[in-house]
């Protein structure tokens, strides 16, 4: 498995997004998931990406259980920022709203240490910026906790270039997680640029356009929540399949999957993707990307045929949509 630098630390460049364990894409298996993280390992995967609000709160439970005594092989990244509504069951419902004040950043990463059953979280996300909290006072929080040795890497999500400069000059930042696929490639005006220049590892969350990029463009039933995606409404999954075709074109040179085609893609761009998978063939079918070496021809293809703003819909539905970052 490929490593990236991330911090002062080393992950495999690609890492396990585990939200779909216990939340978010309708029902799951607890047996299925736990053989899965057993699998990521042996595999060679050894970063595993987390929230609070995921659940809430059950999702850092399973891997805290699942991994207890074996925080040396591994690092956990988690992630705060909402106000957290514990019978919540969907985004919308259980976060009431954002909350990076400092006493929050503090009640929220005690939490997550009890509940992942670590002395030290490895790297400790804001998970939406807080427009309602300057940025400095919320990292200076967070560098509280690094000082304690409660949390070892800062990093900030779904944050702008400005903002991410912000935050760095009063910590350094160890990475920025947004959403980055070839049917979204936002990040590469401005985000990507400013991770160079401050040195900030880029992670990608929903790699695979949440499934769609593989190939898994059918109608989302019941609480599954891509339901209230934009993108996955029908007129819009519709157009969408122009993606998949291109994805088709290459995988038709190499024999590979679809999945393994758009991380392969992802990974050229120097970044860690987080690709979510819940079940054993999703996550060995993803981490044969780490071996897939796409032709220069391939990548210029991609880059044309997915360019730049031209999915159909919008990528969060309109509530999520107000918690990202534009300052």
């Amino acid at each position: 498995m490929k490593k990236r630098a991330l911090g002062t630390m080393e992950v495999s460049a690609l890492g396990l997004g585990c939200m779909g364990m216990t939340w978010a894409y309708g029902s799951s298996d607890e047996a299925e998931s736990k053989r899965t993280l057993d699998e990521a390992l042996e595999l060679g995967i050894d970063f595993f990406d987390t929230a609070e609000v995921y659940g809430p709160n059950t999702n850092e439970e399973l891997l805290g259980k699942h991994f207890a005594g074996r925080a040396g092989k591994l690092k956990i990244a988690t992630k705060f920022g909402f106000a957290i509504n514990s019978e919540g069951t969907t985004i919308a419902s259980a976060a009431r709203g954002l909350d990076s004040t400092p006493a929050n950043v503090r009640k929220a990463c005690e939490g997550s240490l009890k509940r992942l059953g670590v002395e030290t979280i490895d790297l400790y996300y804001q998970h939406r910026v807080d427009p309602n909290v300057p940025i400095e006072e919320t990292v200076g929080a967070m560098a509280e906790l690094v000082k304690e040795g409660k949390v070892r890497a800062l990093g900030l999500s779904e944050a702008s270039a400005s903002t991410l400069r912000r935050a760095a000059k009063v910590h350094p930042i160890a990475a920025l997680q947004s959403e980055y696929s070839l049917w979204e490639r936002g990040v590469e005006q401005e985000i990507l640029p400013a991770c160079r220049e401050l040195g900030i590892t880029f992670v990608a969350y929903s790699p695979l356009g949440r499934g769609f990029l593989a190939g898994k463009s059918e109608k989302p039933q019941g609480d599954d929540f891509r339901a209230s995606l934009p993108r996955f409404a029908e007129e819009n999954r519709a157009a969408n399949e122009r993606f998949v075709r291109a994805i088709d074109t290459v995988v038709g040179r190499h024999g590979a999957t679809r999945a393994q085609v758009a991380l392969a893609w992802l990974l050229s761009k120097g970044v860690v993707a987080i690709p979510g998978a819940r079940k054993l063939p999703h996550l060995r079918d993803n981490a044969g990307a780490a071996k897939l070496e796409l032709a220069e021809a391939d990548l210029r293809f991609l880059d044309e045929e997915c360019a730049p703003g031209s999915a159909a819909g919008g990528r969060h539905s309109e509530a999520s949509a107000k918690w990202i970052d534009r300052s």
